[in-house]
This record gives C-alpha cells, sequence and structure tokens, in this order.
C-alpha cells in the first residue's frame, strides 16, 4: 500500500529524511518512533499527499479520499459544531447514510452530548476525538495517525486502544507514536527514525 526508496525530504538545507526504504502492506500496522525532529510528521505529511519528496520514490496505494488523516492540527472548524463539522466533511467525502456514520462515531467516541457544542468550546481531550472521528468518518482504505493519543485522557486513551484494535482487521494504518508500547500489540512492523 505504501512503497518508498530512497525517500528524502529537505527544508532548504536541512535535510530532514534521508534515504528512508520501507513497505507497508495492505492490512498491515505500522508504528513510526524517533525522538523530536526526527522526521515522523514530515515522514506522516508525504504519505498523506500533503508534501512532496525532495528525493527518492514514495508510491502511495489509495488516492486521497480514501486516506484518513490525523495531523497535529484537528482540522476542525472552531465556529461549527461537533455535529456541524462532521456533517461538513461527510458531505466533502460523499459519505452514504452520512446522519447514521455520524451519531454513531459521536456516540462511540463518547461525543454525543457534546455534539451542539461549538468546536471552541472542547475541551483539548474532546476536540481529539471529534479529530478522530473526523478522520475515520469516510471509512478510509489508509488511516494515518501522528501522535493520535495526545491530549487523551485515560478513559480517552482505552477508547482509542478499543478503536485500533477493532479497525486493526480492515484498515492499513500508519502510526507515529512517543509511546509504541501501547500499540506494539497491534503491530506488524516498526520505522524507527533517528
Amino acid at each position: 500500500m505504501i512503497r518508498a526508496a530512497g525517500l528524502e525530504k529537505s527544508y532548504g538545507s536541512k535535510r530532514v529524511l534521508r534515504g528512508l526504504d520501507f513497505e507497508l502492506e495492505r492490512g498491515g500496522f505500522l508504528v513510526v518512533t524517533g525522538p523530536n525532529g526526527a522526521g515522523k510528521t514530515t515522514l506522516l505529511r508525504l504519505c498523506a499527499g500533503l508534501g512532496v519528496p525532495t528525493g527518492g520514490t514514495l508510491e502511495v496505494e489509495p488516492e486521497r479520499g480514501l486516506i484518513g488523516f490525523l495531523g497535529h492540527e484537528s482540522l476542525v472548524y472552531r465556529e461549527l459544531t461537533a455535529l456541524e463539522n462532521l456533517d461538513l466533511y461527510g458531505r466533502l467525502y460523499h459519505v452514504s447514510e452520512r446522519r447514521e456514520r455520524i451519531g454513531m462515531l459521536l456516540e462511540r467516541f463518547g461525543l454525543w452530548d457534546s455534539r451542539g457544542m461549538r468546536a471552541s468550546a472542547l475541551s483539548r481531550g474532546q476536540l481529539q476525538r471529534l479529530a478522530l472521528c473526523r478522520s475515520v468518518l469516510h471509512k478510509p482504505e489508509l488511516l494515518i495517525l501522528d501522535e493520535p493519543f495526545a491530549g487523551l485522557d485515560s478513559d480517552g486513551a482505552a477508547l482509542l486502544d478499543r478503536e485500533l484494535a477493532g479497525m486493526r482487521e480492515h484498515r492499513t494504518i500508519l502510526v507515529a507514536t512517543h509511546d509504541p508500547e501501547r500499540v506494539e500489540p497491534l503491530a506488524s512492523g516498526r520505522l524507527a527514525l533517528a
């Protein structure tokens, strides 16, 4: 599903990724680790189609509409409610039975009671849960998550553990995390960036 050979990314004279080779097969779960500044976020953004490599090759099989991405920013509109945000993204992605899917996700991620709140009024953990709902709303083939546990309390983290375990059978997943032991039981591979 993802193949990289000699992958490089530079910003001006600063080289972030150098000669990276890896493969993520369909149905795989790849965990990316490394210290701050190692290029984890850059790699995930390249795989999501949000950047262009400066060297090497990167092949990502699904088209962008079949990729779910969770980055450091929630990518939700702060002036819209949780429900309005998901409805907007549902329309953009042409999600069939959109209202039912949104209701199910809001319930599953513990946001049903907060569905009428503006995103700007949500706590950091609630905002992260909403961003997770947004990233899986269209049932992507490839799910790319950058530090998905950030901002989640223990209940939210346990909920995400369950969700990832459930999605493991039906999705290809690429996760960057500072806590690889948390997702190790689900992983089919690990990529350590120095």
